[in-house]
């Protein structure tokens, strides 16, 4: 949630993000007046509850006529001290829905615009070309015996899949590449659970916008996740961490699930859009004063990644209108798809400043105080969207896959053949 300073103090900072994000400014107003009346009400219920106890007090000393008179106003003050503590208890619950309606504050340097005003960054390699008519991942995966989506469809319904022999190889190579990746950058590896309760899921923002995206257990009152990101931003929540031990860098490996209810028509061929996938995650906790920094180390190590595995990408500053509603700012990197002869996302990473980390009450101690921390996220492997890169980038005329070089210990072989007969 939104610093509740800033809204009292710029209250159209706050109007002006949400205009940018293209979202209802509206919301804002209706904030400014449920955490006035919050305010208003509790003030009402504690300038109440002590002029109780003061006439307490005097009830304890009084004798008489004196008593029975201050016994009577005491009687009637309790039922309008227990009037004006519902009443603040109503304000509070109504501030509290308009503050988790209202999304975080756009970084000022991000581009302004929906989702095809990106800001280019850089480009990183030069898209692949071909001597002769390349295959899309679809064919090559089939002709590798690698991809198979009709017994996914059977099992399990559209935008499943399954990842056999060679695939299911490549697959694992990449994750755990970048497992050892992390490891060697100083995360802290982490296997999460997928399942999470609803405070976890709204702390980190995916109830609001992208609820229709998640799936709901509701006899369990749990929610398989779309990434990593919200277990790990869980992982701290209602502690207070030594501020001298940050930044708490960690990198979790796990399954991860989206209805892509929003994507009907689209990407419907292959596995650049399904329903379940795998990341490995990067997650920090750090002081508020150093998330740009930490963000920017982020995306070194994601581009990192990427040109060790060979693949030609760029990377886009992501427009306003196009962040998530914990997201300050985002940067993707996108890996060029030749069949397709554009660049597709493949990683990002987003600073949520202190956003999540005061839905979640994760907080830090140093010499000046108590106060949240800033939370970030980066995807640094996302499985199947790298496979589908890699499966296009080095194909060979004779319908073989070259595997890059980091994943060849990982794979165990130099290339992918097609099976016989396909």
């Amino acid at each position: 949630m939104i610093d509740l300073r800033l809204l009292r103090e710029d209250p159209d900072a706050v109007r002006a993000s949400q205009r940018a994000r293209g979202e209802d400014e509206s919301l804002v107003y209706a904030l400014v007046e449920a955490d006035s009346a919050r305010r208003a009400a509790l003030s009402r219920f504690e300038a109440l509850r002590a002029e109780q106890k003061a006439l307490g007090a005097q009830v304890a000393k009084a004798k008489g006529d004196e008593k029975a008179e201050l016994l009577t106003r005491t009687k009637a003050l309790s039922q309008d001290v227990r009037a004006a503590e519902s009443a603040a208890g109503e304000a509070a619950a109504t501030a509290d829905a308009a503050l988790l309606a209202v999304s975080n504050v756009v970084d000022p340097d991000a581009p302004v615009g929906g989702e095809d005003d990106f800001r280019l960054v850089e480009e990183v390699g030069t898209p692949t070309a071909f001597d002769f008519e390349p295959r899309d991942h679809v064919e090559i995966g089939q002709r590798l015996g690698a991809i198979d989506l009709e017994r996914g469809a059977k099992v399990s319904g559209s935008r499943f899949y399954f990842f056999t022999g060679v695939g299911a190889l490549l697959a694992n190579a990449i994750v755990r590449f970048g497992q050892d990746y992390s490891v060697r950058a100083g995360f802290t590896p982490v296997l999460p659970p997928v399942l999470v309760r609803p405070e976890a899921m709204e702390g980190t923002g995916f109830l609001g916008q992208a609820a229709g995206d998640v799936y709901h257990l509701e006899d369990e009152g749990l929610y398989l996740v779309g990434t990593s990101e919200v277990p790990l931003a869980a992982f701290h929540m209602d502690e207070i961490l030594d501020g001298g031990a940050l930044p708490l860098r960690y990198a979790a490996y796990s399954a991860c699930f989206r209805k892509e209810a929003g994507a009907h028509g689209r990407d419907t061929r292959g596995i650049i859009r399904v329903h379940q996938f795998d990341k490995v995650e990067m997650f920090v906790f750090c002081r508020p004063e150093d998330a740009k920094d930490e963000h920017e180390r982020l995306l070194e190590h994601e581009k990192a990644v990427l040109t060790q595995i060979g693949l030609p990408f760029r990377v886009i500053d992501v427009a306003t209108g196009d962040l998530g509603s914990s997201a300050a700012r985002k940067f993707d990197c996108e890996a060029w798809v030749p069949t397709q002869g554009r660049y597709r996302e493949v990683t990002s990473t987003s600073n949520c400043t202190e956003f999540q980390a005061r839905r979640l009450r994760t907080r830090f101690r140093d010499e000046s105080g108590t106060r949240p921390v800033a939370t970030l996220n980066g995807t640094l492997v996302a499985v199947p969207r790298i496979v589908v890169a890699v499966l296009e980038n080095f194909q060979q005329a004779d319908g073989s896959v070259v595997v890059p070089e980091v994943l060849r210990p990982y794979v165990g072989r130099d290339v992918l053949e097609p099976v016989a007969g396909r």
